[in-house]
């Protein structure tokens, strides 16, 4: 089978990351006696922001702080990110965050049929890894040929940078990939770079366009935790996800190989 990938997101898409990011940067804040708190509604548009660093900086802009002030706290912006991401971890070590119903499931199937699987995120890679780790223990990192991260590109998301990098290193076109994301930002940065792509929104971005997905499903669904309303209204073969379909969807005059959807279990 020619090669292709799977290529993920990964705050949001693998798993619901937000509120235990939400809380991490409350406890750094708290931990440099900056007394600043984001409530869920803060956080919520502050997501429109990609990137952490880059969250501290629109937040900043926002005080009512002089200019010099505002470049002290600016500058600070990487140090507190650094603290945040030392809680952050912390809380994924502790099994705070799941990954999403289904996730498992779906990126087994890309593994069975061939597929390589791909990581192109605006997060760092320590919390990649630290999700990654804890989520499906710790050879969960390696299950991905390639891994790439906010702070390796100029530009985060929407720019396609990071999708860009990711099939780079690939060695893919964007014919041969599919992205798999959660928010509108995401989705812009996959498509501006040629890639099909699975949206599933979670309650921090189920407000965005995804007028431009291949396809839109709250989640992925399980056989113990079918979608409602389908198969019938997006989906065909069943009342979940399957890989097999995910492809025929992203290639609607193509099919997996029956050898490969036979031998390794997805037919």
């Amino acid at each position: 089978m020619t090669p292709h990938a799977l290529v993920c997101d990964v705050d949001g898409t693998l798993a619901d990351t937000e509120e235990a990011h939400r809380t991490a940067f409350n406890l750094a804040f708290a931990a440099c006696g900056l007394g600043w708190s984001w409530s869920p509604d803060d956080y919520r548009t502050l997501l429109e922001v990609t990137g952490g660093k880059e969250r501290i900086a629109a937040y900043v802009a926002t005080l009512p702080v002089g200019a010099a002030e505002r470049r002290l706290l600016i500058d600070l912006a990487p140090a507190l990110h650094a603290v945040k991401t030392r809680h952050y971890a912390a809380l994924v070590c502790d099994g705070a965050v799941p990954l999403r119903q289904g996730v498992a499931r779906l990126l087994d199937e890309a593994l069975a049929a061939g597929w390589r699987l791909a990581i192109a995120s605006t997060t760092t890679a320590a919390n990649v890894e630290a999700l990654l780790s804890s989520a499906l223990g710790p050879s969960g990192l390696r299950r991905f040929s390639v891994v790439a991260c906010g702070d390796q590109v100029r530009a985060k998301k929407p720019a396609p940078d990071i999708y860009r990098r990711a099939l780079a290193e690939l060695r893919l076109t964007p014919d041969r990939a599919i992205a798999f994301e959660d928010s509108e930002n995401g989705l812009r940065a996959a498509t501006a770079a040629g890639l099909w792509t699975l949206v599933t929104p979670t309650r921090w971005t189920q407000h965005g366009d995804f007028r431009a997905a291949g396809l839109v499903l709250p989640r992925l669904g399980d056989p113990g935790a079918p979608l409602d309303g389908e198969p019938g209204r997006r989906l065909r073969d069943g009342a979940w996800l399957r890989f097999e379909e995910l492809f025929r969807l992203s290639r609607p005059s193509r099919s997996l190989p029956m050898s490969a959807a036979t031998h390794r279990g997805l037919a």
